[in-house]
């Protein structure tokens, strides 16, 4: 309502009765609304002219929107709309949609109660959303948790990457050791996190936030269904945190935000007044209040996240979007992951395998280069043993020229590789015979057995064998021998002529056996 002064008042007044001016000309020549003139006329006991009302094709629909709204109170306007054209309607859905708006019943306004505690008896607790923030790949909501004791309104705020029931676990322990005590109540909206089932006052709370609660030693409660007023104080305080603390805020990562965060809380929510005893600041309120609140337990309360993983055929576990390394040994097993807001720890029952720098971006591998190198050498220890079983099938004296060559202390594995080498190009039978050479005279080397290979292949007067590579699928290939017999069938005359190349073969034959 606007407030004119005195002087345009006494104008008002005179140009109506005075000058017999319409509310109209005066409202125009004075520069101010009409609805101010007509208050300013009512007020000094004129009559407001009353308007005469044109009949409306809605006059005719109005029982029937009235008699259904009273029936279904929330029925939609489109709804009464398709309703009233099937009987005929025929104007605008906009112009009827508004006429239903003036119609609907209202609900009676409630009133309610100013809730007051006492000092040191209720916090409050409750999640705010502050948009989501980009970290490598991975898109994390941030989301604050936030407590405030209910006598002196201080406020304690946590930023996380996430609501889960770790961080809202972390976030009680931290605002306890901020405080430095414990309220004997705290109440909570029905979030999965605090409550699981609830029907009616039957309420099943989670059993993570039962034993957190008996080791603290205060009582969890639940606000009714749908009556976020009665934690009024944590719901303010969200918003007072959104508009005095997060707008415009720079800040450089989730640490540095909480640290200005606690900064806040301090210097800036601290000072001002507290509702509840106007003549104290929070800060000296909260000191007056932490006398009433129960005392700390000597150890707080463990929030780690336990998860059970199952590692794959990679030495890798996944957890919460990334992957973490493991020693090769673990594949195919289960293992338990405790993770901080810091640190990844991988278990096997009790014993500690693995240990990582947690990471909140996604698709990421975490590796601890041990842990590749591990993998390596049981690769290379793989091909080392195939190369043995494969010698000692074929040669099965190779073992006791092993067994030497370790009592020298010789590299077994590139004389594996070379026997096996030797073993393709001259075959079982003479590298047998090679080694059975080499053992005689205690010479472990791949050396002597060459040697004792080519003095055999010299007295035998064989041409040296070709080395070929040739791919692994291909040395265990094997080709079968086609049959020519069809051909010979087909065409007889290529029997006789074989025939005859038979015979004259033999003949040369027998002419060389007489020369």
């Amino acid at each position: 309502m606007m407030t004119i002064s005195d002087e345009l008042e006494t104008k008002i007044l005179r140009y109506y009765f005075a000058e017999q001016w319409r509310v109209n000309t005066i409202a125009t020549q004075l520069g101010v609304h009409h609805s101010t003139v007509s208050r300013v006329l009512s007020q000094a006991g004129v009559p407001k002219a009353k308007r005469t009302r044109r009949r409306s094709i809605l006059d005719d629909y109005t029982p029937l929107i009235v008699d259904t709204l009273e029936q279904f109170p929330t029925l939609s306007a489109m709804r009464l709309y398709h309703m009233a054209c099937e009987r005929g309607y025929r104007g605008s859905c906009g112009h009827f949609r508004h006429h239903v708006a003036q119609l609907r019943p209202r609900p009676k306004a409630e009133a309610y109660l100013r809730l007051k505690s006492l000092p040191g008896e209720q916090a409050q607790v409750d999640w705010g959303h502050f948009h989501y923030i980009q970290i490598g790949r991975a898109k994390r909501p941030l989301m604050a948790f936030v407590m405030v004791l209910s006598w002196s309104r201080a406020i304690f705020v946590r930023f996380y990457l996430n609501q889960k029931l770790e961080n809202f676990v972390r976030g009680h322990v931290e605002a306890f050791a901020h405080f430095g005590a414990v309220p004997r109540v705290l109440l909570y909206d029905n979030l999965k996190s605090a409550v699981l089932e609830r029907q009616g006052d039957a309420i099943r709370f989670h059993p993570m936030l039962l034993a957190m609660s008996a080791h603290y030693r205060f009582e969890p409660r639940p606000v009714a269904v749908a009556r976020g007023n009665e934690k009024g104080r944590v719901e303010r305080a969200i918003r007072y945190i959104r508009d005095s603390f997060f707008a415009g805020r720079q800040w450089s990562d989730l640490d540095d935000l909480n640290a200005q965060a606690m900064q806040w809380c301090s210097e800036v929510a601290g000072v001002r007044r507290c509702p509840e005893a106007p003549e104290l600041l929070v800060n000296d309120a909260w000191a007056q209040e932490r006398d009433q609140l129960l005392t700390l337990p000597p150890n707080p309360f463990e929030c780690a996240e336990r998860v059970a993983v199952r590692i794959g055929k990679t030495p890798y576990a996944r957890f919460d979007l990334n992957d973490y390394s493991v020693p090769p040994e673990y594949v195919r097993c289960t293992l338990t992951v405790l993770a901080t807001l810091k640190q990844v720890r991988l278990l096997d029952g009790d014993q500690l395998i693995a240990r990582h720098e947690r990471s909140f971006g996604k698709h990421e591998q975490i590796e601890d280069p041990r842990h590749l190198e591990a993998l390596l050498e049981y690769k290379r220890a793989g091909r080392h043993h195939r190369g043995i079983n494969q010698l000692s099938k074929a040669v099965p004296e190779s073992t006791q020229l092993l067994e030497l060559a370790g009592e020298h202390s010789l590299p077994l594995g590139p004389l594996v590789a070379q026997l096996n080498q030797l073993l393709e190009r001259f075959g079982a039978a003479e590298l047998q015979c090679a080694v059975g050479e080499a053992l005689a005279q205690s010479r472990p080397q791949a050396d002597a057995v060459l040697q004792c290979l080519e003095r055999r292949r010299e007295q035998q007067q064989t041409p040296p064998p070709i080395p070929v590579a040739l791919p692994d699928k291909l040395k265990t290939l094997q080709v079968r021998t086609a049959s020519l017999a069809a051909y010979d069938v087909l065409n007889p005359s290529n029997n006789d002529n074989d025939n005859d190349n038979d015979n004259d073969n033999d003949n040369e034959g027998y002419t060389n056996d007489n020369n």
